[in-house]
């Protein structure tokens, strides 16, 4: 019977060390579990933007490098926050498509992603985000906010702390920390996690129309975010979900359409 009792603290005593020691790896890596912040650069003479400028945005003590492209006459520039991997230039295709309709844009890269330097948290995004905000609305020009996976943090973020036309969410976390809860529910997440960016805290301060975009077949972040995200506006305009559409998928599924049609609704609005 000794034995048996032994045998079974000794399993109790392997468990617990197995996930304390989980629980230790993932404090101590979870930004770089977190953040993909590698990715090739895109020379912006290599696009067809070229009225396009490139532009470093100040931000504290660091400094965030951008594009920026004016507006045509009477219409807004999309404030665009990138997501979790690689270069904002990347998206290039996006821009272009922007400016063809008489968009300008502003996007850029988070510090301590590839085009810019400096070292990355939640709080140092978040300077970032509304440093580039500042830096658009001190053009002139109406503004909207895009923000795609993890720049709807800061995306809502901004739209709470700042006034804009409208907010676009496009494939969006509830928080940070709830989608980090749903892919490890042993882990205590919501204790050891730094960068929880609290999204569906932000949204109850927002008071621009806001779209939610997302896909069924999202596995990077369930649509149930999205869905219980969008039920937090206080302005809510249109839940747009994809059937069978993933988390990469939405552009080439339409989203623009959707846009444009949200944009120019919220800007005749007021």
């Amino acid at each position: 019977m000794k034995i048996v009792r032994g045998v079974f603290l000794g399993i109790i005593v392997l468990v617990a060390v197995a996930y304390f020691g989980a629980v230790a790896y993932m404090y101590f890596n979870q930004r770089a579990l977190q953040y993909s912040p590698t990715g090739e650069l895109t020379a912006l003479d290599a696009t067809r933007l070229t009225q396009a400028e490139e532009v470093i945005v100040p931000s504290g003590d660091e400094q965030v490098t951008a594009w920026y492209h004016p507006p045509a006459a009477n219409m807004p520039v999309i404030v665009y926050y990138k997501g979790n991997a690689g270069s904002f230039t990347s998206e290039y295709e996006r821009f272009e498509q922007w400016v063809a309709d008489g968009y300008g844009f502003v996007a850029f890269d988070y510090r301590g992603f590839p085009a810019s330097p400096g070292v990355i948290s939640e709080v140092a995004i978040l300077k970032d985000a509304i440093a580039v905000y500042d830096f658009a609305a001190a053009k002139g020009f109406p503004l909207v906010i895009w923000g795609w996976s993890l720049g709807t943090g800061p995306a809502t973020y901004v739209a709470s702390q700042r006034e804009a036309e409208a907010l676009l969410l496009e494939t969006p976390f509830l928080s940070a920390v709830s989608v980090a809860h749903e892919r490890y529910p042993i882990l205590p997440t919501r204790w050891v996690m730094q960068d929880q960016f609290r999204s569906n805290e932000w949204i109850q301060e927002v008071e621009e129309p806001v779209l939610v975009a997302h896909g069924t077949g999202d596995r990077t972040i369930d649509v149930s975010n999205g869905e219980r995200l969008y039920d937090l506006a206080p302005n809510p305009d249109e839940l747009w979900i994809v059937p069978g559409a993933g988390h990469n998928q939405l552009w080439d599924s339409g989203i623009w359409a959707k846009a444009d049609a949200f944009f120019q609704r919220s800007l005749a609005a007021n």
